[in-house]
């Protein structure tokens, strides 16, 4: 998987502890590697977790290699992007964004 530099990678096996169990909201990036889109996110999620890392937890996941918690949240397009606060999804959000407009909608979660 390509990652985002500043950004973890969480899998299934601990999806529960890094995304659920977290203190602070997360934002998720459901990818892939064949996903042109996704690739043109990577910039955009290291300017936010670099920007909102306080308030903020940035990771993402690999759908192709950890299809339990893409099929848990029911996800079939990539990348999707979904904000989970106390262990809940709050937002989803489907398709590449500028990071001005992902900030906007993250704003109202946060």
């Amino acid at each position: 998987m390509i990652r985002a530099a500043g950004v973890a990678e969480v899998t299934d096996t601990d999806f529960e502890a890094e995304v659920l169990g977290s203190e602070l909201p997360v934002l998720v990036e459901f990818t892939a590697d064949w996903c042109p889109p996704c690739r043109q996110m990577g910039p955009v999620l290291t300017a936010v977790a670099a920007q909102e890392g306080e308030r903020l937890k940035v990771v993402q996941l690999d759908v192709d290699t950890n299809p339990l918690t893409t099929n848990a949240y029911k996800v079939l397009s990539m990348p999707t992007f979904m904000v989970f606060r106390d262990g809940e999804p709050v937002r989803s959000m489907v398709g590449a964004r500028p990071k001005r407009r992902l900030l906007e909608e993250l704003t109202e979660v946060l």
